[in-house]
């Protein structure tokens, strides 16, 4: 099945030469050039791949990836003409998969699309063979080892945010933007607590180490569980 992509540029003479080169590859491509034409088609619509460009004429792309990863968790290469270390540090630690500064290679892009498409596909089917977890996202359950979890709203969303990229580690200053938007007077603290909880609760069900603390950088949920 052919790939779509979804590629979010607001400058003509890149998203011309972007779309040309995909294409030329066989992918699908789909072009807007705002921000929230982007988020709009991302709910109601499938794609492999996203590639959104960080300066928009709406909104940021950084605002857009905010947005986004409340609800899908596509891969996400950034496009930008900022090359500073913070900002690539700031789109990976969002949620990016990669991050290309302009000018660069249209065949380049093409290259690491490709590698997110591989990423992905392999992802989910270590999903689909390996993990004990089922997420229920519209009816906002989860099971483990087809025992329901009993959790509460912030248990929920936490487990919910480190299963979306398995084995990924999120900072407590992240899972703090993302989940705890309307208690303003949290602290990174409340993370630990909540991860104490959940480990409680699915050691209940199987004694294996399925929540993982990375010292100084956050957490993970194991990979292979």
């Amino acid at each position: 099945m052919t790939a779509k992509i979804l590629l979010v540029e607001d400058e003509a003479a890149i998203a011309d030469a972007i779309v040309y080169a995909l294409q030329t590859e066989c992918f699908t491509v789909t072009h807007v050039g705002l921000g929230r034409d982007a988020l709009a088609l991302l709910q109601t619509e499938h794609f492999d791949v996203l590639v959104l460009d960080v300066g928009l004429p709406d909104q940021t792309g950084f605002d857009v990836c905010r947005e986004l990863r409340k609800f899908s968790s596509i891969p996400l290469i950034f496009l930008t003409a900022r090359g500073s270390e913070i900002d690539r540090v700031l789109g990976l630690e969002m949620g990016a998969d990669d991050y290309m500064v302009k000018p660069f290679s249209p065949r380049e892009l093409v290259a690491r699309v490709r590698v997110c498409l591989r990423r992905n596909t392999a992802s989910k089917t270590l999903a689909a063979t390996a993990s004990k977890f089922k997420h229920d996202v519209a009816g906002q359950r989860i099971e483990y080892a087809e025992q329901a979890l009993a959790l509460t709203r912030y248990e929920y969303l936490l487990l919910s945010a480190l299963l979306s990229r398995p084995g990924a580690v999120f900072s407590r200053a992240k899972l703090m933007q993302d989940i705890w938007t309307d208690a303003l007077d949290t602290t990174d603290r409340t993370v630990d607590t909540h991860i104490k909880t959940l480990r409680a609760k699915l050691r209940s069900i199987e004694d294996v180490e399925i929540l993982n603390t990375h010292r100084g950088m956050g957490y993970s949920i194991n990979k292979s569980k």
